[in-house]
């Protein structure tokens, strides 16, 4: 099993949104900080990055940066230029119909697609959050950027019927390349990252056997023996790439599988027990209650409240780009 696509099933990019923006002369936007997650697709010319307290970064033609939740930051034409507010009414228009947003002079010079996704927030295995610092990556170190960010385009561009799962779909792809450019750039450990393990071949061996199969009872021995280590070895490489045990894994990824069900099924609660690896419905509810502070029927009602009401836990469309004057 691939265990980071199976990952990216469950927790990828969610309810993304995104607009492009066309630029020319000197132009610069400020997006305050945003529950969802950042990307920004230089499709052509170049845009600078503003971070606070850093310096700016420029990124290129068939460059990509992303940024994680809650990174206030700046795009603009210049290392030096002035940030201008925005205008949400703008960004509206231009997500509902695919118009670009223009920004300083014609003609534009420069083409970026802006775009904010979350995960999904009942899903804490923590695969993208892994990558806590803004990752700026190249055409020239992954050959397909290019081809993705073409195809992105293109949809943005054109709203039609399935847009939105299309788009998540692309980001996805954009986060997969960022992930393997991560791990060319860090041949050497990074203790306590998930994406660790992509790179350990005894966690990724296990995990990929909890993935494939997280109803079977698993427990340390029964991993161990499953990829060929002893338990003590097993447990040596989860804490250095994980630094959590097998059995927290095992019990962090259920329970993830187990809240979406209960969020997007009508699925009884004895069902799903069993689906995530419990004997009884009572053990179930017992390990979700540690693991959710709420039992399973009172998360799923809970869930379906918030829904209702409009109470998004997270708004990808909060601090989205919107067009300066």
């Amino acid at each position: 099993m691939d265990v980071l696509a199976e990952a990216l099933r469950v927790s990828g990019a969610r309810g993304a949104l995104g607009v492009v923006l066309k630029a020319g002369g000197t132009w610069g936007l400020w997006l305050d900080s945003s529950p969802a997650a950042a990307l920004h697709v230089v499709a052509r010319g170049t845009m600078w990055l503003h971070l606070p307290g850093e310096k700016p970064l420029e990124a290129r033609a068939g460059d990509a940066v992303l940024l994680s939740p809650d990174t206030a930051h700046g795009i603009a034409s210049g290392s030096s230029t002035t940030m201008s507010p925005c205008d949400r009414r703008a960004t509206d228009r231009a997500l509902t119909d695919g118009s670009a947003l223009h920004l300083g002079s014609t003609p534009a010079q420069t083409e970026v697609l802006v775009l904010r996704y979350e995960q999904d927030p009942e899903v804490s295995t923590p695969v993208l959050t892994s990558l806590t610092r803004p990752m700026h990556v190249t055409s020239r170190e992954n050959t397909q950027l290019r081809k993705t960010v073409e195809l992105l385009t293109e949809e943005l561009a054109q709203p039609q019927i399935g847009t939105t799962a299309a788009v998540n779909s692309i980001v996805d792809l954009l986060l997969i390349q960022f992930v393997r450019v991560w791990l060319a750039r860090h041949p050497d450990k990074q203790p306590g990252s998930w994406l660790e393990a992509m790179r350990d071949p005894v966690v990724r061996d296990a995990l990929a056997c909890v993935h494939a199969r997280p109803e079977h009872p698993w427990t340390t021995e029964s991993l161990a023996a499953a990829t060929a280590v002893s338990r003590t070895t097993l447990s040596r490489h989860f804490r250095s790439a994980l630094g959590q045990t097998p059995g927290a894994y095992v019990t962090q990824w259920r329970m993830d599988l187990a809240s979406v069900r209960l969020r997007d099924t009508d699925e009884p609660v004895e069902s799903i027990s069993g689906a995530v690896g419990y004997a009884s419905p009572h053990a179930f509810s017992r390990a979700f209650r540690r693991a959710r502070g709420v039992p399973p029927g009172e998360y799923r009602s809970g869930l379906r409240k918030r829904s209702q009401a409009g109470d998004h836990r997270q708004d990808p469309s909060a601090g989205a780009p919107r067009a300066g004057a």
